[in-house]
């Protein structure tokens, strides 16, 4: 009879890993899912459904106005970074309503990935001010919409009220590499900050 394969050896990876929680936040519609996909090394899990008549009163839906779904929970999607860092990235919904279960998911957090949409730039000052109440460091990666007006970082950087030290970066969601990009400014940040030797 053969024996049974090793737990180690089949079930658990060689090296040691760091496990870090990530948030990726924007307003409704700015890509979160979208990045989530374009990144996750496993098959990502989505809470989406679609958008009904009862959510026009509530949900801006200006500059987004081809969306019929939304996140009402999380999007959840792992990414191994060299050095065996492992990202656990946790999606999440944009809307106001969302609040309570947004400081859920953002238990245990480390920092948060912001993307923002240059047509909306005024949608963002709420996710923002959510991570910044919660002490969370955070970059913001301006998601590069086809038909979105171009800012210089300058400007952006005004507009948003963002600190000096705060990564701002140009990323498509839709592609890995760019995506990565924008996470290793994130975790570059977040290391430089000592919150990653903390965890």
């Amino acid at each position: 009879m053969d024996s049974a394969p090793s737990v180690n050896a089949t079930y658990l990876a060689s090296a040691e890993q760091t496990l870090v929680k990530i948030l990726v936040a924007g307003p409704l519609g700015v890509g979160k899912t979208t990045m989530i996909d374009a990144l996750s090394e496993t098959v990502p899990l989505h809470t989406e459904e679609t958008m009904t008549q009862a959510s026009t009163s509530v949900d801006d839906l200006a500059g987004a106005r081809n969306k019929t779904t939304t996140t009402v929970a999380i999007d959840f999607g792992r990414r191994t970074l060299p050095g065996d860092l492992v990202l656990y990235l946790f999606g999440t919904p944009g809307q106001r309503r969302f609040r309570p279960l947004w400081e859920d998911i953002a238990h245990g957090a480390l920092g948060a990935l912001v993307l923002i949409d240059t047509r909306r730039l005024d949608a963002s000052f709420e996710v923002i001010d959510m991570i910044e109440e919660r002490g969370l460091p955070y970059a913001v990666a301006v998601n590069a919409f086809d038909d979105a007006p171009a800012h210089a970082h300058a400007v952006l950087r005004e507009h948003l009220d963002l600190a000096p030290e705060t990564p701002l970066v140009t990323c498509d969601a839709r592609d890995r590499v760019s995506s990565i990009d924008a996470l290793i400014a994130l975790v570059s940040h977040l290391v430089a900050h000592s919150a990653l030797d903390a965890s």
